[in-house]
């Protein structure tokens, strides 16, 4: 299987990594049960709480596994069977917190939006005093581009005596997130976005309300258990042999986002997104969602008969970009364009030489054509 390695790439996960990080990666992985590694998983969950301003007696866990293990860990750890969750499913990630409790029998309700479609407080607040205890939303649904307003919904939460569990997978560093402001008991994210290391490990920041909820309840699992993970915490260590080199690697960055500053971190993700979307606007294609994220853009070709998938086909065979596409019924509808990363503006105009050059081709049409 021939890999290319050299590609430029806007997917938003795994997303395109430093070389200073991908150096890291080639060092021999040390062992893990020491007082140095101790020390550097500290020193990541501080640095984890201070970035998304969680309160001071918060804690910070890793678990070995993608952002689904986290979802999944926070959902069976957090809720029982008495429990009654609301559930924003707005696409395929929204979704997958459904499926989740499904197979757990735990009992939701879901706000079932259309792709693309925000959600509003006429539609959220329909769901006032209905005795939910528990709510589960992707504060960016990934799979649409969709960025949900976590303000409204922490107040919602916070009216209704609502556990709020926020999936933050793609939208951390990207877009503002104040743990502490919104009253999130649990907040999601993992190492293969924003924080641009490789994918395997999963992080779960918890409230002190929340910690202590899970730890005065029974296991419901073995590898995934939060309590577990809690107390080998308190250590430095985890109850497993995790991602070490991964972990190594996140230090490295979290410590890099920390002397660059978080806010500078962020500023720029936002200017490389914004820059993008205005020059996007010559090209055949719509935006899919009026509420973006900075993590991404996603876009429709305007021509329905082009399909999204074959335009990602042809970017990545023809000219060694990697775009993000979809799944599902969103396949030949939709693709994305990640803003994470190890990314330029300078990446962005090459990206849009490959969209001129499909023009040119005949494979897109300029924009002003189809709208005649």
């Amino acid at each position: 299987m021939n890999i290319k390695t050299d590609q430029i790439n806007f997917a938003v996960g795994p997303v395109q990594i430093s070389k200073d990080i991908s150096k890291i990666g080639a060092e021999a992985v040390p062992y893990f049960r020491t007082s140095e590694f101790s020390a550097l998983m500290k020193e990541n969950e501080k640095l984890m709480k201070y970035f998304v301003h969680a309160e001071e007696n918060s804690r910070c866990v890793f678990l070995t596994g993608s952002g689904t293990a986290a979802m999944e860990a926070a959902v069976i750890n957090l809720f029982h069977k008495k429990d009654k969750i609301l559930i924003v499913n707005g696409g395929s990630f929204g979704h997958r917190f459904c499926e989740i409790c499904d197979v757990y029998g735990l009992n939701y309700e879901a706000i079932n939006l259309a792709y693309g479609e925000t959600l509003t407080r006429n539609r959220l607040y329909q769901y006032a005093h209905k005795g939910h205890t528990g709510m589960l939303i992707n504060m960016h649904e990934t799979s649409t581009g969709v960025l949900y307003d976590m303000n409204m919904v922490g107040a919602f939460c916070k009216e209704n005596s609502i556990s709020l569990v926020v999936d933050a997978i793609s939208s951390f560093i990207a877009d503002p997130l104040d743990m502490t402001e919104i009253g999130a008991d649990i907040v999601l994210t993992g190492s293969q976005k924003a924080l641009a290391v490789p994918p395997g490990v999963s992080i779960v920041i918890l409230s002190e309300r929340a910690w202590r909820k899970i730890q005065e309840s029974q296991d419901v699992c073995y590898y995934l258990s939060l309590k577990n993970a809690l107390k080998n915490g308190e250590r430095g260590q985890t109850p497993f042999t995790p991602a070490v080199g991964i972990l190594i690697q996140l230090n490295a960055r979290l410590n890099a986002i920390y002397a660059h500053g978080f806010i500078e971190e962020q500023r720029q993700i936002a200017e490389i997104a914004e820059y993008f979307r205005r020059r996007i606007k010559k090209y055949p294609f719509r935006m899919f969602s009026s509420t973006p994220s900075n993590a991404l853009t996603a876009l429709s070709p305007i021509d329905q008969t082009i399909s999204a998938h074959n335009i990602f086909e042809i970017l990545k065979d023809e000219y060694n970009i990697i775009i993000c596409p979809n799944g599902g019924e969103l396949a030949d509808k939709v693709f994305r364009v990640g803003h994470i990363g190890s990314l330029t503006i300078g990446d962005n105009e090459k990206l849009f030489a490959a969209f001129d050059s499909l023009i040119e081709r005949g494979i897109l049409q300029v924009r002003n054509e189809i709208q005649q």
